[in-house]
Order: C-alpha cells, then structure tokens, then sequence
C-alpha cells in the first residue's frame, strides 16, 4: 500500500461519520481512528511508541510548579507546537495571559491535521514550555498554568 493511498483514506475519513477503520492489503495491516483531541478530530494510524532508553541521571527533576499546585497541559500527541493560527496571526496566549477552561492554548500539528489544545481550568498561563514550531513528544508539558479559584 503506498502512503498517497494511506492520507486518501486519511482525507476521506476526515469528513465522515466513520470513527475507526482496519484495512488489510498486500500484506499490510493498519487501523485508523479518529480521536477527539479538545475541538479538532482527527485520523491517525495507531502506533506503538517505540521504546526509550533513557539513563537515570537524565530524568529532570520534577518541577518547582508542579509542587505549588499549578497545573500542566500536556501534549495529547506527537506533532509540532503552533503558538498561532498561522505565521500572521497573533499567539493564542503567552506568559502571563488570563485564560477560561475550554480557551484555545496552541495547535500541535499531527500528519497536516491541526489539532486545538485547550485550557482545562480558569488560570494564568506562567510558562510556555516548546518553541513554536518545535516538535512535541506525547505526554510533553506545553503549559504550566496557575488555577484561580
């Protein structure tokens, strides 16, 4: 199966009402899903992370902020971090923007899908962790945020 084929199934899904489809072909097997990250949906093959060796001295030390109960927004998925819309537009929030749960944060691009991250509680956002357009890990923090009451 070519990868032209792959992101024609990829584009014909976007717009369906389907949620999950395996194809089996040429001795190939994937599974796409749709899943719903914040307001942006989208279809990706599902993969396994492969695994990372990563020696003890080079784990970071839990941060300052997450022992003073602020809160960390997390990427829900590999891609590339967007502060903005487009080059143009001004950023989504930067440090020291008031935010309301449910407010756009920044994009993460996954496979030409953009796909909306969203604050999960009213706060101020202390730091913006990526660059923009600097790739992003799973479970990656993006923002550290301090609730308000």
């Amino acid at each position: 199966m070519e990868l032209n084929e792959i992101k024609e199934i990829i584009d014909m899904l976007r717009d369906s009402d389907i949620s999950e489809l395996s194809i089996e072909k040429e001795g190939v097997k994937f599974t796409i899903k749709k899943e719903r990250y914040s307001h942006a949906v989208s279809a990706q093959p599902v993969l396994q992370p492969a695994p990372s060796v990563v020696k003890e001295a080079e784990i970071p030390a839990p941060a300052a902020e997450a022992d003073q109960g602020f809160i960390k927004v997390t990427s829900p998925i590999v891609g590339i971090f967007y502060t903005a819309s487009s080059p143009e537009a001004p950023p989504f929030v930067q440090a020291g923007s008031r935010v309301e749960k449910g407010q756009v944060l920044c994009i993460v691009e996954a496979m030409k899908l953009m796909n909306e991250i969203e604050s999960d509680c009213n706060g101020i956002v202390k730091k913006i962790l990526p660059g923009n357009g600097q790739p992003v890990e799973y479970g990656e923090t993006l923002f550290i945020i301090e609730p308000l009451s």
